[in-house]
């Protein structure tokens, strides 16, 4: 018996038909919406617009970049570091003019003295300016704000002291030399609280406002260096979108070109290698403001307030012969920190020095010494820092000098060599060598100065006008251009 199957068979639905392999394109185009050349005009336009939008974020962000490290280490935090500094100068100064004066007795050379208290009053008055700057450019710090505070108050009972102290040492009509026993106790005191009280807090101002700026110096200028990929990155996607665009209207309507377009790519093309210029300019006038500039001013500086303590130690070293020891070894490690040559003692010292200035004058680029002087001369050579060096070693001589004058018993001879201010006296020798140090901060504050306005020259002012203007309508005029040539084209499908 025949069996019939048919009834058995799956019945299947007819198969889709395939499209062809070249159409498939065509087809996913439709899903996106993208069927007609209008659509897809409409398309290319707005990936363009939206490019230019990213394209002006991330502008807009690294050079915010770039401002902002501008504005903290020339504005902000680096004048704060330099008030403080010249906070720190002014108070050590202080001391050591009250040395100076303790020590001339009531029978100095005509005019001696009166040049000390000169220098008190101005110290002070320094002193006074640079707390009040410094505590104006910390106001949104509490801990800056609280040193500053304790500072002032700690300089009012020193002052109290010095003012006791010259009020007995004047009672006392002693002759050149060290004073009576109850002036000295008195200055000792002061120069205690000077030391201990005053002198640390400044100089932790210094450090933590240089570290603020070390900090911001490394961020931004990262930024701007990073920013400056991300901006060329940016700029040539948006070139790349505005040229197919182009291509793509050159193609449909087989026209030549389109000005508007051409006219969009163009203005973003110099957009982006001047967007790309400036930020590559910021770069590096953050480094040389911060390098060249800044570190230099920082560090001259503290060679500056630690060679007038070298001066004050001088003076002490003769006023208090009960600590001439110890003011001896203070001597030593605030001269090694500025010139250091290996020596264990004074008279090493000297003899390492007169070598190495020798060695020095010979071949300049060979700096066989370190210190803050060393550093300098590896950094920034030249006639600068040659004068100082020349000028430091006829201050560590005449130093000498006053020790081989004190240790033969010949102390007025001593207070009269160092409180003098006549040429080869040993005052008239450091007033020569702290001039040179001052003209040497004075060079590398010019650079500061200069960088710093340079930046902000350039941010502030371009070809066309200001960064913070041009940049955004740069940006806009782009999308409407991009907008406006297509805009025609469009208009021939209504």
């Amino acid at each position: 018996m025949t069996v019939d199957t048919s009834r058995f068979r799956t019945h299947l639905p007819p198969a889709a038909p395939q499209e062809p392999p070249g159409r498939r394109p065509a087809v996913r185009l439709r899903r996106l919406g993208l069927q007609t050349t209008p659509e897809r005009i409409r398309a290319l336009a707005a990936v363009a617009v939206l490019a230019i939008g990213g394209f002006y974020i991330v502008a807009n962000i690294a050079i915010g970049n770039a401002r902002d490290g501008l504005r903290v280490i020339g504005h902000d935090a680096g004048p704060q570091v330099l008030a403080t500094g010249d906070l720190y100068y002014a108070l050590g100064d202080m001391d050591s003019q009250v040395a100076s004066i303790l020590l001339s007795g009531s029978e100095p050379s005509p005019g001696a003295g009166q040049q000390e208290l000169r220098s008190y009053s101005q110290d002070r008055a320094t002193a006074d300016r640079a707390a009040l700057q410094a505590a104006e450019l910390s106001a949104g710090d509490p801990a800056d704000q609280a040193a500053v505070r304790s500072i002032l108050d700690g300089l009012g009972q020193y002052e109290r002291l010095v003012s006791l102290a010259m009020v007995l040492d004047e009672q006392a009509h002693h002759r050149a030399g060290p004073p009576p026993s109850n002036v000295i106790a008195v200055y000792r005191q002061a120069t205690d609280l000077m030391t201990l009280d005053l002198l640390p807090p400044a100089y932790n101002l210094t450090l933590e406002g240089g570290a603020t700026v070390r900090e911001a110096y490394a961020a931004k200028r990262s930024a701007a260096l990073e920013g400056r990929f991300w901006v060329g990155l940016a700029g040539l996607a948006v070139i790349a979108a505005l040229v197919a665009l182009q291509f793509f209207v050159v193609a449909r309507f087989r026209r030549r070109l389109n000005p508007t377009l051409a006219l969009a790519t163009l203005g973003l093309i110099v957009l982006t290698v001047s967007a790309v210029r400036l930020l590559s300019d910021e770069a590096a006038h953050l480094q040389a403001a911060k390098t060249s500039g800044f570190d230099s001013i920082l560090t001259m500086s503290r060679a500056q307030a630690i060679s007038d303590s070298l001066h004050a130690d001088e003076s002490r070293f003769l006023l208090d012969p009960g600590q001439k020891d110890l003011y001896s070894l203070a001597y030593l490690d605030k001269s090694q920190t500025l010139l250091y040559v290996a020596s264990g003692n004074l008279a090493e010292y000297y003899t390492a020095l007169s070598a190495s200035m020798t060695a020095y004058r010979a071949n300049p680029r060979s700096v066989g010494f370190l210190g803050f002087y060393g550093d300098e001369a590896h950094a920034h050579p030249g006639p600068a820092i040659t004068t100082v060096l020349a000028r430091y070693q006829q201050f560590q001589a005449d130093d000498q000098r006053i020790r081989q004058l004190a240790n033969a018993g010949q102390d007025r001879q001593a207070v009269r060599l160092l409180t003098g201010h006549t040429a080869g006296s040993a005052g008239y020798d450091f007033d020569q060598y702290n001039q040179a140090v001052v003209s040497l901060i004075g060079q590398h504050r010019a650079t500061f100065d200069r960088t710093i306005r340079a930046g902000d020259r350039e941010l502030g002012r371009s070809v066309l006008g200001n960064w913070a203007v041009l940049l955004p309508l740069v940006a806009l005029g782009v999308a409407v251009l991009v907008i406006a040539g297509v805009w025609a084209r469009l208009a021939e499908y209504r």
